[in-house]
């Protein structure tokens, strides 16, 4: 993505040296954000932004696992969601992965993902913010892992979901 110029840039530090770098940010990226004068406010900003990354995939895992357990068509199903009310690129992206089960090759690897959640999980106990969901999709990615996941995209926690539902285990 950066070597494309993809990226969307957080910045964050003092607004003369965001222009310094400003540059090398848009060689990197299509946009950038100047999220405010404190540098490591960008790299929260940037957790809790895979943050609900994580937290959708894991509403998405759990429907599709629902969907298919009554028999109804997964990909029907992520059709219709990515056409009417959820048509942003967390769902049309990680529930495509998910209705089709195809976690191989990973674009974001679950233990990136996990340690993304381990840091934002950091991040919630010194500032005292209670963060439940986080808790819970910090699991998922480690049963993941302990699972054998680590070459696994991160939306493999979909997988989880399919198998607690009793669904065979069809993950490529």
């Amino acid at each position: 993505m950066a070597a494309a110029g993809n990226l969307y840039i957080i910045a964050g530090g003092a607004p003369d040296v965001v222009a310094a770098c400003r540059p090398l940010f848009e060689a990197m990226g299509q946009k950038t954000i100047h999220i405010g004068d404190v540098p490591r406010a960008a790299n929260l900003v940037k957790l809790s932004g895979n943050f609900l990354i994580v937290s959708v995939m894991e509403a998405l895992s759990e429907a599709m696992a629902l969907i298919r357990k009554a028999g109804v068509d997964p990909h029907r199903y992520y059709d219709l969601l990515t056409s009417t009310l959820f048509t942003g690129p967390v769902f049309t992206n990680y529930g495509g992965l998910i209705a089709r089960q195809e976690y191989k090759p990973a674009g974001f690897a679950a233990p990136l993902g996990e340690k993304d959640i381990r840091l934002t999980l950091a991040a919630a106990e010194a500032l005292r913010v209670p963060m439940p969901l986080a808790s819970l999709v910090h699991d998922r990615l480690q049963t993941v892992i302990a699972r054998g996941g680590e070459e696994l995209d991160w939306s493999a926690i979909g997988q989880l979901a399919a198998n607690d539902a009793g669904l065979a285990d069809l993950a490529r």
